[in-house]
């Protein structure tokens, strides 16, 4: 269910790139969001705090990076997985947005290490994270414990060459890495038979949970472009 934006860095392109953020139709985001979502129109209005899981995604940054290559976070050695986003979900394939005018963070550049734009982390919070319940601080310490809570395989840290995998393969090697969760728990993206995303389903206290509403890659093989 790669929506939002698929880290589109180079400023608003950050927020628009496979799946991104839900962007008007003339927008090339959203023929892709659409290709994985349930409910194309499934951006409601509801109260902050009210939501039933987090879908948290992490972005294969060679794959942005090979057509991209003058983008903020592609300068130097690409990394592998970085952080798009925690975005509240609901069960039957909705997710609130924008529910407060809250201010983000006041260092945003504390994110850095593991989000790639400042435009980005703005982004998140402002469609996401006020749907949380959370202050910016609270939000943002959740994506990180998140993001620590998840152990990437060996072969995808930094791989040196590219590979082809199905979907359950590489949902394979993630359940083999992190002890306790599932393939149901793990959805991966694609694009262009590319790997984009994996995305896991998270319960409130960060525990996995299974996915709901959230589309897999279709594609029966799918490339892993190695970090350069």
């Amino acid at each position: 269910m790669l929506r939002r934006c698929f880290l589109a860095v180079s400023a608003l392109s950050l927020l628009l790139l496979a799946s991104g953020c839900q962007q008007p139709a003339t927008q090339p985001a959203a023929k892709i969001a659409q290709a994985r979502i349930a409910n194309a129109d499934a951006n409601i209005p509801a109260a902050s705090g009210h939501f039933d899981y987090y879908l948290f995604t992490l972005s294969w940054s060679p794959e942005y990076c090979h057509g991209h290559p003058n983008a903020q976070q592609c300068g130097g050695a690409h990394p592998g997985f970085v952080v798009h986003g925690l975005w509240p979900q609901f069960n039957n394939g909705q997710w609130p947005s924008a529910c407060s005018s809250e201010p983000g963070l006041s260092n945003p550049s504390s994110m850095l290490d593991i989000m790639p734009d400042l435009r980005l982390i703005q982004h998140e919070w402002t469609t996401h994270g006020t749907c949380s319940g959370l202050t910016a601080d609270q939000y943002f310490g959740v994506i990180r414990k998140a993001y620590n809570s998840i152990r990437i395989p060996s072969s995808l840290v930094s791989p040196s060459r590219t590979t082809t995998r199905s979907a359950d393969q590489i949902k394979q090697m993630f359940t083999d890495a992190n002890p306790g969760m599932s393939a149901d728990d793990i959805a991966v993206s694609c694009h262009n038979r590319y790997l984009s995303a994996v995305e896991f389903c998270l319960a409130k206290n960060l525990r996995p949970t299974a996915c709901q509403a959230v589309r897999d890659c279709t594609a029966n093989s799918i490339r892993i472009p190695a970090a350069r």
